[in-house]
């Protein structure tokens, strides 16, 4: 079964930094591409960032100049760095990946951002 698990999220204040990191498992082909979202409390869910096979990315603009995703397709990984983080910051983050056509979604970690 394929699972995607989110790992690296917590509490830090205003202008630190945080890494999260997120594994697909019971993978034996390509993700494409692979996605990082996030749920700020009372709002809907929103594109964060998203990065191709080839490594070409999006983000939304308001994170661009501070989050940047990577992977490591070797180990079916995605990575979100996150420095200058804001208070408007603090959701809950999901990751997801196209796996032969199809969404999965990670359980997501929470990210509180304190002023």
């Amino acid at each position: 079964q394929v699972q995607l698990v989110e790992s690296g999220g917590g509490l830090v204040q205003a202008g630190g930094s945080l890494r999260l990191s997120c594994v697909a498992s019971g993978v034996f082909g390509s993700i494409n591409p692979m996605a990082w979202y996030r749920r700020p409390p009372g709002k809907q869910r929103d594109l964060v960032a998203i990065i191709s096979s080839g490594g070409g990315t999006n983000y939304a603009d308001s994170v661009k100049g501070r989050f940047t995703i990577s992977r490591d397709n070797g180990k079916n990984t995605v990575y979100l760095q996150m420095n200058s983080l804001k208070t408007d910051d603090t959701a809950v983050y999901y990751c997801n990946g196209n796996i032969g056509g199809r969404l999965y979604w990670g359980q997501g970690t929470q990210v509180t951002v304190s002023s």
